[in-house]
């Protein structure tokens, strides 16, 4: 904390690690001529207050790295340029307590987005599963704890029983995929455009990319999944890029409304 004067909640200018400006803060827009602020890797300036609120808001809405929100001189693009973790901690006002949150949430939400892991019933340890396509897990500390092989299912985290590689479920009574009964039993809804809209569009889909269950909410038919962060159309389930070539945010695509999935995709990380 020794970038900042104690307690008062802004930068300390005898600081030589950072480089202070005196141009507005582009978070707020506050452009106060007597507030010292920093100068960011990207060039753009901020003040610890709201880049603190700005990498919040981010990591709520389940993003583990941290942007510019700035406009670029032509003011029509973002710019977006990454600040690593220790840019942000040394540059933002973390105190002892919010920097632990930032830098769990970031791991947990890192975790979630490179590894499928869950504890393992059989010795409650992280247990990461390699193969997306298959329920059957064994789990290697039980096998080194134990001495013997504990197999159990993915989505009802029981033993496992019955055949093993499968996706759908395992033999165990009520093991069902509780994403899917969802997908299948929604209800429908019209995303409204204009005086018009798109008719008996599901409320809730998988992300086309991840599997991520979303509700659709807003006006627009365009979504940005909080996960894998790919914007897509929900009434055609196609990725906003390919389904603007031929149809506008508040418009009708020009394919029909994808009908209610049946199947939840598997996302391959490897080609993000």
């Amino acid at each position: 904390m020794s970038d900042f004067e104690q307690g008062s909640g802004n930068f300390d200018p005898t600081s030589t690690t950072l480089v202070f400006v005196n141009r507005r803060d582009e978070i707020t827009g506050d452009d106060d001529p007597t507030v010292l602020r920093v100068q960011m890797s990207c060039g753009h300036a901020v003040d610890p207050k709201s880049l603190t609120a700005w990498c919040r808001s981010l990591i709520e809405q389940n993003h583990f790295t941290f942007h510019c929100p700035a406009a670029k001189e032509n003011n029509t693009q973002k710019c977006n340029k990454i600040w690593s973790y220790l840019e942000v901690r040394r540059h933002a006002l973390l105190d002892d307590e919010e920097q632990q949150y930032f830098e769990e949430r970031v791991s947990t939400l890192a975790a979630a987005k490179y590894c499928e892991y869950k504890w393992c019933p059989g010795c409650e340890s992280c247990v990461e599963r390699k193969d997306l396509t298959s329920l059957h897990v064994r789990c290697t500390i039980c096998k080194a704890e134990k001495g013997k092989n504990y197999e159990f299912c993915w989505q009802c985290m029981k033993q496992w029983k019955g055949k093993a590689r499968r996706s759908d479920r395992c033999d165990n009574e009520g093991c069902t995929n509780i994403q899917l009964e969802t997908l299948r039993n929604c209800v429908t809804k019209v995303i409204m455009y204009g005086n018009c809209g798109i008719q008996d569009c599901p409320k809730i889909r998988a992300c086309p990319t991840c599997g991520m269950l979303i509700e659709h909410k807003d006006m627009c038919k365009y979504v940005i999944c909080t996960r894998c962060h790919v914007e897509f159309c929900f009434a055609c389930l196609e990725t906003k890029k390919n389904c603007s070539k031929s149809s506008g945010s508040f418009a009708a695509c020009t394919k029909p409304v994808a009908p209610k999935q049946t199947d939840i995709p598997v996302w391959n990380r490897n080609s993000d």
